[in-house]
């Protein structure tokens, strides 16, 4: 019993360095032991260590002193375990009624557990669903991912009109920030104002006729166009 804890343990902490690889890698080919380690919070050699073990398994292709990055194996086995995130994230919102703020934790868990079934079952329940609540495009059961080319609402003029439709980052403090302000997916946004001297800029959403958010929070909104 206690060999296979530590067998499922040391399985965990391979997912969650994949995971951590994949997320790095979005929009370049090569990540640094580094920025793995900070991203991880562990120290350089015991993600050297990660590493040598992940390069031996054809997961990940690795140097010494040279920058590391997935093999196509390790694309598909790191996307394969974003997917069972992102289909729990959306499974707690759709069908148990959790907020947007509530699910990362208990996916973080879930992510881990090897059935397939499960995680099919979750998808054909909620008729495939092709991102998850923070509008985070969900992997195919083939691993691969159709990313959605939004721009922070940052990056648009007064006058415009926008539709929020993916958030360029979920921490549980940004979720409930907005929360407050009762904002969410799918919320069509006129840009009132801008302003000059740090960027933030004065919306009007739904039944908020004016409210001001900072520059970056603009940039964490991701928005496509209206009409």
């Amino acid at each position: 019993m206690l060999s296979q804890r530590r067998k499922d343990m040391a399985s965990q902490t391979e997912e969650n360095y994949l995971k951590a690889l994949y997320s790095l890698s979005v929009g370049k080919m090569e990540v640094n032991i580094s920025e793995l380690s900070a991203a991880l919070n562990v120290s350089n050699p015991t993600v050297n260590s990660m590493v040598k073990n992940l390069k031996s398994k054809g997961l990940v292709k690795y140097e010494k002193y040279k920058p590391l990055s997935l093999t196509e194996k390790g694309r598909k086995a790191a996307a394969l375990i974003v997917r069972k995130h992102r289909l729990t994230e959306m499974f707690l919102v759709e069908k148990m009624g959790f907020g947007w703020e509530e699910v990362h934790e208990i996916a973080e868990q879930l992510e881990h557990v090897n059935s397939s079934a499960l995680f099919d079952r979750m998808d054909e329940l909620m008729d495939h669903p092709l991102v998850d609540p923070h509008g985070s495009p969900i992997p195919d059961k083939q691993g691969n991912i159709s990313e959605s080319a939004y721009e922070p609402l940052s990056k648009f003029s007064s006058g415009r009109k926008v539709k929020l439709a993916a958030l360029g980052h979920s921490s549980t403090e940004f979720l409930k920030f907005l929360n407050s302000r009762e904002l969410s997916l799918g919320t069509e946004i006129e840009i009132k104002s801008i302003e000059t001297y740090d960027g933030s800029m004065v919306l009007s959403y739904q039944n908020h006729a004016s409210e001001t958010f900072t520059k970056a929070v603009c940039e964490s909104l991701l928005v496509e166009r209206v009409g």
